[in-house]
């Protein structure tokens, strides 16, 4: 089995150190709603579990961490449906994480969208949105071209 070598990181920030720029302002926007920066280290999370990005998955254990997010529902996050841990508007935001990483023919439910309009403003809703848009994008960008995880 032979490997390819790809960018990486360094390749990705030397050749596109713009769009590295662009995406990380735009990821910041869901931070100006007043949403729980716990939460959404929990959301980038679940999403890079999901797509099997072990680089941003070690990337916001540490993100999670460092705003203080109860190393329990790290350790849960995985089996979060399961886990009495997480609060109605925590499963609320990782059941939309879930439907907007692993989009199907029928897109996200209106099921889903009403269960964090239990939780959350629009306004919120929205932001949300945002940061899962934009971490599914650092996913696809990690896999493509080849970000490394850090020896631990």
């Amino acid at each position: 089995m032979s490997q390819t070598t790809r960018p990486g990181f360094n390749g990705f920030m030397s050749n596109m150190s713009e769009a590295c720029a662009s995406l990380t302002a735009f990821g910041n926007t869901a931070m100006k709603t007043g949403l729980d920066h716990a939460l959404l280290e929990l959301l980038e999370l679940r999403a890079s579990q999901v797509n099997g990005c072990a680089f941003c998955v070690q990337y916001h254990l540490g993100l999670a961490k460092d705003a203080g997010l109860q190393q329990s529902k790290i350790d849960m996050v995985a089996v979060w449906r399961e886990a009495s841990i997480f609060s109605a508007s925590e499963k609320a935001a990782l059941a939309w994480t879930e439907h907007l990483t692993r989009l199907t023919a029928d897109g996200a439910p209106d099921s889903a969208w009403l269960d964090l309009q239990a939780h959350f403003s629009d306004e919120q809703i929205v932001s949300l949105t945002v940061a899962i848009a934009s971490i599914n994008t650092w996913n696809r960008i990690a896999l493509g071209l080849g970000f490394q995880t850090a020896a631990v």
